[in-house]
């Protein structure tokens, strides 16, 4: 099976593993968590990285610090994993979902500016701005932190999927009042499971690290003032983060060949383009998404038959995904917009034809780190004979 997305192990992150096992420093913390976060605040851009047991641990905890309590609302893409949604609903908020941008497909920042205005003048309090990095792709944060600024709302940056990215010459991670990476097995680098909340205000880490060990007090006892959670990570998973982090430079440099490689084998293929990426920065490639017939144009729109045309587009959409899957390929198609799920019904949404259209015509293929130029061809001759055939 060639999958989306799977972890790439060597012997780097082999024997530190096993060097955390034979000290048996296995759980709670340890010097590889230390040794981790060091790590992750360099390659974030910031002062201080709190390892976690998830990325969705580190957005709930970034909310929770910025402030954001309940009947607040947060202005987060319809165009992204439930994860980012679901953090504002466990600190008792609701989530407002803003359209992409069709230059990037991530959140437009002039609807969030609109939106802002309106909530405004409503006397709606807005807790946080939480912009997604879409498919390691960063947001327009030139943009979105001069929205935040004018309005005084925080901005808290869910980079999950964009650790090595950069924007403007900045890296992922480095933007807004707090940010959250992943370390999924699917992502960029993983630790199997897990992520990190970083900031550059010392006092603010530390809180994390204390909520996240279940806010236990400094006693000689058990002693709890506040609720708290299980969110830290393990030194095992900590060890093997470390060793890929070492080697983050190669594995940016083997994504990239990845995603060049079926830029190239597209090239001449009609009906089939690609994910807009915006030239303000230099995205990390985790996953490589193909656009059929044109969807993500400059209105965001799918042609005079809006309705009819992307019935059609999410035909042949499906029709691609099988043909990979019997060639033994795992492909999926785009995040399916937070509006349209049925957790979220009833929800305000702003606009929505954007990621609508993204959804509708957006394949993400195998981008793995590991994967072969002969199974790009493959996987792209029988994107080519199903677009053909119609199946």
């Amino acid at each position: 099976m060639i999958y989306l997305s799977p972890p790439s192990m060597t012997e780097v992150e082999r024997r530190l593993l096993l060097e955390a096992f034979d000290s048996n420093w296995v759980a709670p913390l340890g010097p590889f968590v230390d040794r981790l976060e060091q790590q992750v605040a360099e390659v974030g851009g910031r002062a201080h990285a709190v390892a976690l047991s998830s990325g969705t641990a580190a957005l709930h905890l970034a909310l929770l610090l910025a402030g954001v309590r309940p009947g607040d609302e947060v202005l987060v893409p319809t165009l992204t994993f439930a994860a980012t949604a679901n953090a504002v609903s466990y600190c008792g908020a609701t989530p407002v979902f803003v359209d992409a941008e069709p230059a990037s497909w991530n959140v437009d920042p002039q609807l969030l500016d609109d939106e802002l205005r309106v909530a405004r003048r409503v006397g709606r309090r807005v807790g946080a701005v939480l912009p997604v990095d879409l498919y390691g792709q960063c947001a327009d944060y030139e943009a979105l932190l001069r929205v935040c600024a004018d309005h005084g709302v925080p901005l808290v940056a869910d980079a999950a999927e964009a650790v090595g990215a950069s924007f403007d010459g900045r890296p992922a991670g480095s933007f807004g009042l707090f940010s959250a990476f992943s370390f999924n097995g699917n992502k960029i680098i993983t630790t199997g499971g897990g992520g990190a909340l970083l900031t550059d205000d010392a006092d603010a880490a530390a809180r994390a690290r204390y909520l996240a060990t279940q806010a236990r007090l400094p006693a000689e006892h058990y002693e709890h003032a506040e609720i708290g959670f299980n969110y830290r990570l393990s030194n095992l998973l900590a060890a093997v983060g470390c060793g890929q982090i070492d080697r983050l430079p190669d594995i940016l440099e083997r994504r990239r060949v990845v995603h060049g490689n079926y830029r190239a084998l597209f090239a001449d293929v009609p009906g089939v383009s690609f994910a807009p990426v915006s030239a303000k920065g230099t995205p990390n490639h985790w996953l490589t998404v193909i656009v059929l017939d044109g969807a993500g144009s400059s209105d965001g729109t799918d042609g005079p038959d809006c309705a009819d045309g992307r019935e059609a587009a999410v035909v042949r959409v499906r029709a691609v995904i099988a043909a990979l899957r019997e060639l033994g390929c795992e492909a999926r198609r785009v995040w399916k917009p937070m509006h349209l799920q049925p957790v979220f019904a009833g929800a305000r949404a702003v606009g929505g034809a954007v990621a609508e259209s993204a959804f509708a015509h957006g394949i993400c293929l195998p981008s793995g780190t590991e994967l072969t130029e002969v199974e790009q061809e493959r996987i792209v001759a029988t994107v080519c004979a199903a677009l053909a055939t119609g199946r």
